[in-house]
Formats: C-alpha cells, sequence, structure tokens
C-alpha cells in the first residue's frame, strides 16, 4: 500500500487510515462532522497527494488533449484551471480530470484509483513533439477549503490571493515552501489547493496547522471530503462517472463542447444527446432517517427504476438524508417521487435539482 508525504503526519494525529485508490489515507481525524462543520464554517486542510499528477510540455498538447476529453483545451489562457473527463468510444468516462495550463507546461490531475490507467492511456497517445512526466512521486498536494481559507493562507505569501480567479492558477511561495496555487476544490467552499514537492510537505502542513489555529481550521479527511461533494454535487469516479456512464448521462452537459471538430466519444455523445431517452444522475431527498447507500434498488411503484450512486446523511441539510442515483429518463423529472430499498423496505424520495447544497457568494 502506498503512502503519501504526509501518512507519517496523519499517524501522529491519531488519523484513521484506511486503503484508498491504492494508497493509504486519512478517513477521518476527530470525526467526520467535525470536519465537515469546519470546512463550511472556517476552514479544514486535506492531503490529496495520492492523487496522479501528469506534466505535459510541447506545442502540440492543447490540441493532443483536446482529442482525448469533451471541454475545450485549446481556448485555455495562461493560469486558467478547468474542469475535463477523458472518455472512450462508447463516450464513457475514463476519468475526470483538472487540467491546469501553467508557465510552459500544462499539469492534468486525475483521481488517484485512475493514475495508473490513465498514465497508460496518455502515454499510448502522446504525439511527437509533447513530452509528458508523471511527477507524483516526487510531488504532494494540500488542499485549504472553507470561507476563511484566503484569511488564513495571504499573511504567509506574497501572491495576492484574492486576485486569483475560481479555477485560475499561479505560482509563489507559501510558507517557504514554493507551490503552484490554484483556486480550485472538491467541497462547494471556496479555497486554494497547494502543489509542492514531497520534500517540502510535511513542514507545510505543520506552519498551516499552527497558523490555521486563530481561523478554526482543523486537519479533515476522505469521509468529510466525500460528504461535502455530494452536497455539492460533484461527481465522484466510479459513482456518479464511470466507462459505462457517460458525461451526459452525470449530468455534464455544460462541460461537454460538441461542436469540437473530433475527440474520442464525440459521435456517440451526439448520437446519446439526439436521442434523449438515457438513463441519468438525479438527487434524490429522502423522507426518512435510513440513509440510502449506493447500490441500493430504487423503484417507482413496482417497477424498478434505477440504483443509487451515493448517499449520505447532509449536515448541510440538517441531516436530511440525500442520495445521487442512477434512473431512467421516463423516471427523472425534477418532483418525481421515487422509493428507494433499504435492508428490504422502501422509504420514500423525491427528485430535487442538483446540487443540494450552494454556498453564500
Amino acid at each position: 500500500m502506498a503512502r503519501t508525504p504526509l501518512s507519517a503526519v496523519h499517524e501522529g494525529l491519531g488519523a484513521k487510515m484506511s486503503p484508498f485508490g491504492g494508497f493509504l489515507m486519512p478517513i477521518q481525524y476527530a470525526g467526520i462532522l467535525d470536519e465537515h462543520r469546519a470546512v463550511r464554517s472556517a476552514a479544514g486542510m486535506f492531503d490529496l497527494s495520492h492523487m496522479g499528477q501528469f506534466v505535459a510540455t510541447g506545442e502540440g498538447v492543447p490540441e493532443w488533449l483536446d482529442r482525448l476529453t469533451v471541454n475545450a483545451v485549446g481556448t485555455m489562457k495562461p493560469g486558467q484551471a478547468r474542469y475535463n473527463i477523458f472518455t472512450n468510444e462508447r463516450g464513457g468516462a475514463m476519468d475526470d480530470a483538472i487540467i491546469y495550463r501553467l508557465d510552459g507546461r500544462w499539469l492534468v490531475v486525475v483521481n488517484a484509483a485512475n493514475s495508473e490507467k490513465m498514465w497508460r492511456w496518455l502515454s499510448s497517445q502522446v504525439p511527437a513533439g509533447v513530452t509528458l512526466t508523471d511527477r507524483t512521486p516526487q510531488s504532494a498536494l494540500i488542499a485549504i477549503q472553507g470561507p476563511r481559507s484566503l484569511e488564513l493562507l495571504q499573511p504567509l505569501t506574497d501572491v495576492g490571493l484574492a486576485n486569483i480567479k475560481y479555477y485560475h492558477a499561479t505560482e509563489g511561495v507559501v510558507a517557504g515552501a514554493h507551490a503552484e496555487i490554484a483556486r480550485t476544490g472538491y467541497t462547494g467552499e471556496d479555497g486554494f489547493e497547494l502543489f509542492v514537492s514531497a520534500d517540502a510537505a510535511q513542514e507545510l502542513w505543520q506552519t498551516l496547522t499552527r497558523e490555521g489555529a486563530r481561523v478554526g481550521l482543523r486537519p479533515a479527511g476522505l469521509g468529510a471530503r466525500d460528504v461535502l461533494r455530494l452536497e455539492a454535487g460533484m461527481p465522484l469516479y466510479g459513482h456518479e462517472l464511470e466507462e459505462d456512464i457517460t458525461p451526459l448521462q452525470a449530468g455534464l452537459d455544460i462541460f461537454v463542447k460538441l461542436e469540437k471538430p473530433a475527440f474520442v466519444g464525440r459521435d456517440a455523445l451526439v448520437r446519446q444527446r439526439t436521442q434523449n431517452d438515457f438513463d441519468r444522475i438525479v438527487g434524490l431527498v429522502m423522507d426518512g432517517r435510513a440513509p440510502a447507500r449506493a447500490g441500493y434498488a430504487v423503484w417507482r411503484g413496482q417497477e424498478r427504476v434505477g440504483e443509487i450512486r451515493s448517499g449520505s446523511p447532509a449536515p448541510a441539510l440538517g441531516g436530511k438524508n440525500i442520495a445521487t442515483a442512477l434512473v431512467r429518463a421516463d423516471a427523472s423529472a425534477i418532483g418525481t417521487t421515487l422509493d428507494v430499498e433499504i435492508r428490504g423496505q422502501r422509504h420514500r424520495g423525491a427528485v430535487v435539482p442538483l446540487p443540494f447544497y450552494k454556498r453564500a457568494r
């Protein structure tokens, strides 16, 4: 089992550790509810060093990536970040990623569970004039998320963080460590992600912990992160996205640029959008206290119409149970009443718009 540059720190904090994406990762420290509360009200700090980090250089990088993804890459300006999805010939998602255009290079950040798969795929597709490097083993990624993130970080850097727009990035020094600083995240809150060398990770984490005490910073694990992203309606690969679920099915139409002349899976996505009879991801709010979990059957009357993909109590919604489900098109309309089979019993839920939670601007 692989370890991140911060694994020893997590163990020293008494974190509950568990395998995730081939790494031993912190699932929780003080508890998921406390960590969730910190992110929604102040700030939380996450170790995301398990995620794959690939660097591409060469003049042909944007054209190459445009042929492999659904969103536009060639229109990105220096300093921009953009959510994107790599698709197969059937239009299914091979992985979702964030692509950053930095000074003289492109950074592609992929999910840990798909890192090896995506490295093999991308390496097999590299054209002449493009160089691809896997820098994951030499790197660390620390995310600070929450409404007080900027207040915490600004005294530690000369970079004007308020000038970094959402889904943009720059470079600078944070608490003595050279970092790529991105205003991105996976929680539904404002925040920053700091890409640093593996050697700098522990000292940076300790400095952030010490300085963060004044704003209520808490270390947060993947358990809280999963609840936060679900409330924010963000997909998790293997749940709302996978090789057999397309971006259109996942409700990510805004990121699918079918006007691009050609990319892997485009023809399949054009057909799917034209037919418009595909199963799709919806949000559900449950009536009762029983949580809907991934794999549970979804019913409309006596007809099974889908299955749960993710589910959890949602602290941001007063503890209501929320879920995503992949259901038939004719069962996907907002307001539709559906039943989820939980331990042999039917529990009522209603289809609602995503996201479940949106922060005040």
